[in-house]
């Protein structure tokens, strides 16, 4: 009979193990399958907030359409662009705000314009200068031997030799450091790009990235003087040559509708005054080409954000040029 309960107890104890490890095994199966219904459950969510974004998208697109084929040929804040738009919808919602590209400095409109001469030496062009007082703007601590560095450095960043200006770098400045790399020589893509440039500091980087943008593959060098606000006074400044407080009166005191010509603002008496010279006139405008749109949306427990760059051509049709994700 001993062996026989012997037999048993090694029998009662093979049961308990397989019994165990179905348990062990039925728990793992079940918190692998609530894994996968989360992670299902959030990829569903996170795909219904990106496609609210794109709807997003596509109703800016269609709205640009609409407001440069009934504006009569001028853009300014009291049309229902500028206005946030906030859409809430079943478990979520989409927000979403337009801006106009053409109300900052285009860091690629450097690339283009003419060079002043004096005597043998070529010097800095009219554009390049307006881009200096825009860094004395932002930061009036800023040495002058900076600005120059800076903004050489820049041109030659942007033009498409290997030339190097007086104080500027090409890429055997970029090649020496410690993760080298070469100068784009091209136009930028993004502003961001500002942080690779030689003479850069962290110490009014920020402060300049808030004023300038880059309109993909466009080094044109247009300001809309009717969506100009007034934290983006040293913009208007630099451009004109007025100070930030003469700048900033002529946002105050804009009209609500906007001006209605480039005539009409270089018509203002602290305008005239400067006796600016024609290249310098040209860079206002009263309508704009290019808008960007900034989205967030929301579904259940997902999030998305977006950032859209659009263009219009002379045909007044709308174009998207570029399109980023999770920047905002």
């Amino acid at each position: 009979m001993k062996p026989k309960q012997h037999q048993t107890g090694v029998a009662l104890i093979i049961v308990l193990l397989i019994v165990a490890l179905v348990s062990v095994l039925a728990t793992e199966m079940g918190s692998r399958l609530q894994l996968q219904v989360k992670r299902a459950s959030n990829i569903k969510d996170n795909n219904q907030a990106y496609w609210y974004a794109m709807g997003a998208e596509q109703y800016a697109q269609k709205s640009i359409k609409f407001l440069v084929e009934n504006s009569d040929g001028v853009i300014s804040f009291d049309q229902q662009w500028s206005e946030p738009f906030v859409y809430p919808l079943e478990g979520g919602g989409i927000q979403a705000q337009l801006y106009d590209m053409q109300s900052c400095f285009n860091v690629n409109g450097l690339r283009g314009g003419t060079q002043s001469s004096s005597g043998a030496t070529s010097g800095p062009s009219e554009r390049q200068m307006a881009f200096k007082r825009l860094m004395e703007n932002v930061n009036s601590d800023i040495s002058t031997y900076d600005i120059d560095t800076f903004s050489d450095s820049l041109m030659d960043w942007l033009d498409g030799d290997s030339d190097m200006s007086q104080q500027g770098a090409e890429d055997s400045e970029y090649e020496s450091r410690q993760f080298p790399y070469l100068a784009a020589n091209n136009l930028m893509a993004h502003k961001t790009e500002l942080r690779l440039v030689n003479g850069v500091s962290n110490e009014w980087l920020d402060a300049l990235l808030k004023q300038v943008c880059v309109i993909p593959g466009n080094d044109d060098f247009k300001i809309n003087v009717n969506t100009i606000d007034e934290k983006s006074a040293p913009v208007l400044a630099a451009l004109t040559g007025l100070s930030l407080s003469e700048a900033q009166d002529i946002i105050t005191n804009r009209p609500k509708e906007g001006f209605k010509t480039v005539a009409d603002f270089l018509a203002s008496s602290a305008i005239t005054a400067l006796n600016m010279p024609d290249e310098r006139n040209d860079w206002f405008d009263v309508t704009t080409g290019h808008f960007l749109l900034e989205v967030k949306t929301a579904y259940n427990d997902a999030t998305f954000s977006m950032v859209s760059v659009f263009a219009v051509d002379d045909s007044e049709n709308v174009t998207l040029l570029r399109r980023e994700f999770g920047t905002l």
